[in-house]
């Protein structure tokens, strides 16, 4: 089979997620599963369905489209928050959006009319991370420009931390978020069913705290795709942390010296020369690049040692690893590299499902 490729193993995916699900279903919080990491894989959706996802989550649109095959029953949600130029896409494709701004909440009542449709509106509120999100002091009355418009309903709040600046989601401001909730529901005299606190990130705070509140609702996705949380990285207990293997293919093997010779300046993506130790180094080049996946993020089999990698190759020294032209070699992945290898075209997909006793494979194009 063709590399580089990036072999995904669907079964694992719906053993995360499954998880999840039960672990935080006694704290009263559903699990939207987020799919823009796999560019809206219908087949890492179905997984995650099966796994007891309550809905699925994409930041784009194009994304959200693949995943309109799978069951009408589940919800599709665009969690980034819509453009403006998109709005009426938005309503046609997604369930429901996150939303943060005055001028596209009209234009997505516009497009509900139009389309004869009652669009799902969650309001984010910034809580410190200083992404996106409505001030605390302005969630009344953006809540009430949703509640006036009949072809919008508000179904609830949410707000992201842990990711433009490290905010670590805990009491106080998942607290706030519970506030707030109230504070609108009193307003209108509504109930709000969806109360969405973060990403994979709130996981260690969910699982712990004392009392959750109103949040009701993650939105995870690494923690069911690597088996890892955000916050340190580090595996989660019971998660299958392999669910993704990209492999490389070998194009050369052979000594070299250890150090490079002549005058030297910047490496091809401008970074300063690195100094390696002396000697020689049994070293391997793949046909694997920055075109393909995220250098910071690729994890290389034990003893082996990632030297470098300019756009169409990743030089490896390969200590003791008997490596030959034309074998391959296995590499786990980080949130970053998986964005990359599943965006690139030059990477081929290959996912494996169980079907019983067999496992099918499907070539995603």
């Amino acid at each position: 089979m063709t590399a580089p490729r990036l072999e995904v193993e669907l079964e694992r995916i719906e053993h995360n997620t499954r998880t999840l699900v039960d672990r935080l279903a006694p704290r009263g919080i559903r699990v939207c599963g987020i799919t823009k990491a796999t560019l809206g894989s219908p087949g890492v959706g179905a997984a995650m369905v099966r796994g007891g996802a309550d809905g699925l989550g994409d930041s784009r649109l194009e994304n959200l489209s693949r995943l309109a095959g799978l069951d009408e029953s589940t919800s599709r949600t665009l969690i980034r928050a819509p453009m403006l130029s998109q709005a009426g896409q938005v309503v046609r494709i997604a369930t429901s959006s996150l939303n943060t701004e005055p001028a596209v909440l009209e234009a997505l009542a516009a497009g509900a009319s139009r389309y004869r449709r009652v669009h799902d509106v969650v309001l984010m509120v910034e809580l410190g991370d200083l992404r996106e999100g409505i001030a605390a002091a302005d969630v009344i009355a953006a809540a009430g420009a949703v509640v006036e418009r009949t072809n919008l309903r508000l179904v609830g709040l949410g707000t992201n931390l842990a990711c433009q600046n490290g905010v670590v989601p805990d009491d106080r401001n998942m607290g706030e978020l519970t506030r707030l909730v109230e504070q609108v529901e009193a307003a209108y005299g509504i109930a709000l069913t969806r109360v969405s606190g973060g990403n994979s990130a709130n996981l260690d705070w969910a699982l712990s705290t004392e009392d959750v509140g109103r949040i009701d609702e993650l939105r995870l996705g690494e923690s069911i795709l690597l088996g890892t949380e955000p916050l340190h990285r580090t595996p989660i207990d019971g998660l299958s942390t392999d669910a993704f293997v990209l492999v490389a293919e070998a194009i050369e093997v052979g000594e070299k010296p250890a150090q490079p010779w002549g005058d030297r300046a910047q490496m091809a993506f401008g970074e300063p020369p690195v100094l390696r130790r002396t000697g020689t180094v049994r070293q391997a080049i793949l046909a694997l690049g920055r075109q393909d996946v995220d250098i910071d993020g690729l994890i290389p089999p034990a003893g082996i040692e990632v030297l470098g990698m300019s756009s169409d190759h990743l030089v490896v020294d390969l200590g003791d690893h008997d490596l030959a032209v034309g074998e391959e070699l296995r590499f786990g992945l980080g949130y970053g590299a998986l964005v990359r290898a599943m965006t690139s075209p030059f990477v081929t997909k290959v996912e494996r499902e169980r079907i019983g006793r067999v496992k099918a494979l499907t070539v995603v194009r």
